[in-house]
């Protein structure tokens, strides 16, 4: 007779959070997701027999501090300032007035925050994972919202295991450096021998157009007698077909001492960020609201479209090493990572610290984290945490510190 199982479980993280640098102050508060995202989940199995198991996940954030499922960054809907500089620069020759130029890239630059940054903005309840699959003896087929390969091996070889600002994701995450969950995926996963891999397709379900939201992705780990190897791929293409956020991410790990040293060397590259194909007839009609001749509209919105089209473009390299060591109840992470821009805009960041962990029990602990983001050049990134964007701090090469002290239970 098939056995079947389904297991409530979660994780509360909160604490203590300040930031300094930011455009109205240090911010200090309650945080919820410091180490990592508040949640709770539903997880199911049923033995099939003949090595076959059907199962699912369905998992939902949740913010401890205000109990709402969405956040938004410590800057709120600021934006970096490369951004309005570089479209103004795009938008030198526009003969329009000067007052009319301004408003419209405040206006669009409020609209693309306020729909943009933040963690789940739309409110969806299982936002963080929800797929159905079967395991087979020859590997599993799951589908629904799910992890990324590239992200996995993002997380896989970071000694924080994406676990506070000290992440290597975070100084790479306005505009956002990798696509962490897919919607409508499809993946393959193996493990066998010492190695795990998965390859997944992401249907962009968009009608009259079926490579528009399209993603690709593979992953490849080994893991060998204290090391281990992995590589891991992303591609997608924005809602208009056209190629968008790719990475190449390889990472390794080895033991050392009594802990572990862990490297990871990411690539990030959009010619055509997605998200932003409505921003010209936005304008249009911006424009003719604000008394523009209709006839002159479309050409002032297809300028904003290629202005704000060059502004999120990405193409940078990124780089972690870190260490990792736990003796009995304390687990101590150091970690340094560098994002280089290999753009003519240079928005470089550095971030180095370290976190401290102290085991109440299996299920509690206690945190310390400890970062300092360096902004170079048009850099501009704020500390945030494993549940929550950082933002933004004051200006383009204003640097900032985050120190937190948390609890986190799971259950």
């Amino acid at each position: 007779m098939a056995q079947s199982t389904v297991t409530l479980y979660g994780l509360v993280d909160a604490g203590y959070n300040h930031v300094s640098g930011l455009k109205n102050g240090s911010f200090n508060g309650i945080a919820s997701g410091i180490m990592e995202g508040s949640r709770w989940g539903l997880r199911g199995n049923e033995d099939l027999g003949g090595g076959y198991k059907a199962i699912f996940t369905l998992e939902s954030r949740f913010e401890v501090d205000t109990g709402s499922v969405t956040n938004r960054p410590n800057s709120g809907t600021q934006l970096p300032d490369r951004v309005s500089n570089s479209v103004a620069a795009s938008l030198t020759g526009l003969a329009i007035p000067a007052a009319l130029k301004a408003g419209l890239i405040t206006g669009t630059n409020t609209n693309i925050a306020t729909n943009a940054f933040g963690v789940n903005l739309a409110g969806n309840l299982f936002d963080r994972q929800a797929f159905a699959g079967l395991i087979t003896p020859f590997g599993a087929f799951t589908l629904g919202r799910q992890y990324t390969p590239a992200y996995l091996i993002n997380g896989a070889f970071d000694a924080s295991q994406t676990q506070s600002s000290l992440a290597a994701g975070q100084i790479a995450s306005l505009p956002a450096a990798f696509d962490i969950r897919l919607s409508n995926t499809v993946q393959y996963g193996i493990k066998t021998g010492g190695i795990t891999a998965a390859l997944m397709y992401g249907a962009g379900e968009v009608l009259g157009n079926s490579s528009a939201g399209r993603f690709f992705g593979g992953m490849v780990m080994y893991a060998g007698d204290g090391f281990a190897l992995g590589y891991g791929h992303n591609e997608k293409k924005n809602e208009l077909g056209q190629k968008s956020l790719h990475n190449d991410v390889f990472g390794a790990n080895v033991t050392i001492g009594p802990g572990t040293l862990y490297g990871q060397y990411a690539t990030i590259k959009d010619e055509n960020p997605s998200g932003l194909a409505t921003i010209g007839a936005g304008v249009s009609a911006s424009a003719i609201a604000a008394g523009l001749p209709a006839a002159l509209a479309p050409a002032v919105g297809a300028a904003y479209q290629s202005a704000y089209n060059a502004a999120f473009r990405q193409d940078a390299r990124l780089m972690h090493i870190g260490y990792k060591v736990t003796s009995g109840v304390h687990t101590v992470v150091v970690a340094y990572n560098r994002l280089d821009d290999k753009r003519a805009v240079n928005a470089d960041t550095d971030s180095y610290g370290a976190t401290y962990t102290y085991a109440l029990s299996k299920r509690t602990n206690l945190n310390a984290v400890l970062t300092r983001y360096n902004n170079k050049g048009a850099g501009q990134i704020a500390p945030g945490g494993n549940g929550f964007l950082g933002g933004v701090t004051a200006a383009a090469g204003v640097d900032s510190t985050n120190i937190a002290f948390g609890i986190r239970h799971t259950f």
